[in-house]
């Protein structure tokens, strides 16, 4: 049993004396653990970063066996975070997220792709909140979780959608909150993908997401605490405002 691809690199614990277990994530395969032999060492060491883009080859005997890989470098991304804590705090909040909530082996392409595209955005931190926010958005939506903002879930209309209802998803108008108001989650423009997308509409919409990361997509995978980087991303970019 063997494949081969491009993949980024999620996270890396050391197996062993010598060897290391990394997870990967790919385009047609997925989240995907194995085995680097020598992992640890001065030669392969320094390639095995999270948020590495990697050409892996993955070797089993059979298709449930952790396997092997082979690794060779595509695409360092150490440089654009280092000395970076904004930066680096967003890798470390995406490759933890998806290490949270992707099973494995499934592929998951589209997610796939945002994510190469986002994580090549590190570095400029003025679009990247934005673009890491868009990320959020879509990870939610993969994994049967979306947020339906085009209507209000009470009245219908498109027009005043200033909350989204923490329950369902759904925006709900101005007009349409009525005595819930206090309850329910802020809308943003900038969580629509309209207007300018102030930074202080980005850390408001960001709270939204959160919400529902924290409880509804946290408990259907057994109710497991989100990943601490989450938190750290969002506090290091909430301090810059």
């Amino acid at each position: 049993m063997d494949w081969r691809g491009t993949a980024i690199l999620l996270s890396v614990r050391r197996h062993g004396e010598t060897s290391a277990i990394i997870d990967v994530f790919s385009e047609e395969r997925g989240r995907h653990a194995g085995v680097v032999r020598g992992g640890t060492s001065r030669k392969i060491a320094p390639i095995l970063q999270p948020g590495a883009q990697l050409d892996v080859a993955w070797r089993a005997r059979l298709e449930d066996h952790i396997g092997a890989f082979a690794v060779e470098p595509v695409r360092s991304r150490a440089a654009l975070v280092m000395g970076d804590r904004l930066a680096l705090a967003g890798l470390n909040a995406v490759t933890g997220l998806l290490c949270f909530c992707l099973p494995e082996r499934e592929a998951h392409g589209p997610l796939y792709r945002r994510t190469e595209q986002l994580l090549d955005l590190l570095g400029q931190n003025e679009v990247w909140p934005l673009a890491y926010l868009r990320w959020e958005v879509a990870l939610l939506e993969e994994m049967g979780f979306g947020l339906d903002l085009s209507t209000c879930a009470v009245t219908g209309s498109s027009e005043d959608l200033i909350y989204v209802s923490p329950k369902s998803g759904r925006a709900v108008s101005r007009a349409g909150a009525g005595t819930w108001a206090q309850r329910l989650l802020p809308l943003p423009d900038a969580l629509r993908g309209f207007g300018e997308a102030p930074d202080v509409e980005v850390a408001q919409a960001l709270e939204t997401t959160g919400y529902f990361l924290t409880n509804h997509l946290a408990p259907d995978l057994g109710n497991r605490p989100l990943p601490d980087a989450r938190a750290r991303f969002v506090d290091a970019f909430t301090r810059t405002l």
